[in-house]
């Protein structure tokens, strides 16, 4: 049931396209797991073994703590609908943020997005394909305007304050590294 394959394949490509949620997975040796859902837009696939999404602020920031640590990380999606699958993309992950040299090359390829933080790029290693039989059907229902609403609130300087605040360390105690050199 499930397969592997060494790269993106162009049917791989339109069920990510089709994806309206997306799951990332990062830890490393010490630290706990983190799972966190992601959504909005904010994925784009830059070649066949090559993804990046726009991360928006949030309560924590394990995944860039965890990415500065080890580097291991898993992308999911999986079908919702009558046809079943999950599609896993395993590789190394990097952070790239507003200061870096290539931000403007990669932040082009997103739409604007309500708190944004920084990009995450994985290098795909391996694509894993599966049933996804027991996966349950959910019908979308829309986005949620939560964030940008929140986002609006807070105002550029609070939204910094809130980064000095919540998103410097991971729940472990590893440091993000969000606002280096910023």
């Amino acid at each position: 049931m499930a397969r592997f394959y060494p790269v993106l394949e162009a049917r791989h490509r339109a069920f990510i396209a089709a994806q309206k949620l997306f799951f990332t997975a990062t830890g490393t040796a010490a630290s706990r797991i983190n799972l966190s859902p992601k959504g909005m837009d904010s994925l784009r696939v830059l070649s066949d073994t090559r993804v990046a999404y726009l991360d928006l602020t949030g309560s924590g920031n394990e995944t860039a703590a965890h990415l500065a640590h080890d580097g291991r990380m898993t992308l999911m999606f999986c079908s919702f609908d009558a046809d079943p699958l999950i599609l896993r993309l395993y590789g190394r992950g990097r952070i790239v943020r507003r200061q870096d040299s290539g931000w403007a090359e990669l932040r082009c390829h997103f739409p604007a997005l309500p708190g944004e933080r920084q990009l995450i790029v994985l290098d795909i290693e391996s694509v894993q394909t599966s049933c996804g039989y027991a996966v349950p059907r959910y019908t979308y229902a829309g986005e949620r305007d939560t964030l940008a609403r929140w986002v609006d609130k807070k105002g550029p300087i609070g939204l910094l304050d809130y980064w000095r605040e919540k998103n410097q360390l991971s729940i472990d105690g590893l440091p993000t590294g969000l606002l280096e050199d910023a």
